[in-house]
């Protein structure tokens, strides 16, 4: 189906994205397009205007601090962060990052627009929870940084707020991570996802199985621990053509095993 028609903006510079996205209440921000130029065509949404940040390459970035943060910025592209030396200092970023789609989508889909999509079907919204990453979110009352763990609100929806961008993935230094997935064929998305971090407590994100990613804190990485903090989650899962509930909870509850183990052996 054609797009209907569109304003289009190329801002030179964030403060002219935000003065464009504040100044239009039917404007939306225009990452690599994987999800939003679908979801247009399907006439599931309907902007009055795209606002291209392919421009910006204050966005584009990839750093790592002395102390091992890194600072990605959402429009590095997954393909970006699979390759960055800097982003190695992470490792399960690039691994995740490698699994998503296909290299086509990889080469065009941004950390960023995966993120703000919040498609409880992606990747990186349960690994962004379980690092404990941060969300910087630029808007005309200025920055504020908000939590992995507050960001994804809803389906599609995130802390990102009307004339607001996200303009920095900050991720805290630690390699004892693993992520477990089940996708709809090899390049599909996910049926169910579960991404572990082992830096310190044991911190556990499942994905798929509600609006939002679904953390946990079990008391150990041991298989019986993880497995009691699913079920004591009080998980009921979607169904659809791809599974049912019962199925979903179950494999809740297996790869949130595998994530902890994988974890726990980066250790």
């Amino acid at each position: 189906m054609l797009l209907r028609e569109v304003e289009y903006a190329k801002p030179s510079s964030v403060a002219e994205a935000l003065a464009i996205l504040a100044g239009n209440d039917g404007a939306r921000a225009l990452a690599g397009g994987q999800t939003l130029i679908n979801v247009m065509k399907a006439r599931a949404a309907s902007p009055d205007a795209l606002v291209d940040l392919n421009g910006l390459e204050e966005l584009r970035g990839i750093d790592l601090a002395a102390d091992g943060t890194l600072s990605i910025g959402p429009m590095a592209t997954c393909t970006d962060l699979v390759g960055s030396a800097e982003a190695k200092a992470r490792p399960i970023l690039g691994e995740v990052c490698a699994q998503i789609a296909d290299v086509q989508v990889r080469n065009r889909g941004t950390i960023g627009g995966n993120l703000c999509a919040n498609d409880p079907t992606n990747h990186l919204p349960p690994l962004m929870v379980a690092i404990g990453a941060q969300m910087t979110i630029a808007g005309a009352a200025g920055e504020r940084v908000v939590s992995a763990d507050e960001f994804f609100l809803g389906v599609y929806l995130t802390a990102v707020g009307p004339g607001e961008l996200l303009t920095k993935i900050t991720i805290p230094a630690g390699k004892h991570d693993g992520f477990a997935a089940v996708t709809i064929g090899v390049d599909g998305s996910c049926i169910v996802n579960a991404a572990a971090s082992l830096n310190g407590t044991l911190r556990v994100a499942l994905g798929c199985v509600d609006a939002t990613p679904v953390l946990l804190q079990p008391a150990s990485a041991d298989e019986d621990a993880v497995r009691e903090a699913v079920r004591g989650a009080g998980l009921y899962p979607p169904a659809d053509v791809h599974a049912s509930s019962e199925y979903r909870t179950h494999l809740a509850e297996v790869l949130a095993v595998r994530a902890a183990r994988q974890a726990s052996e980066n250790r």
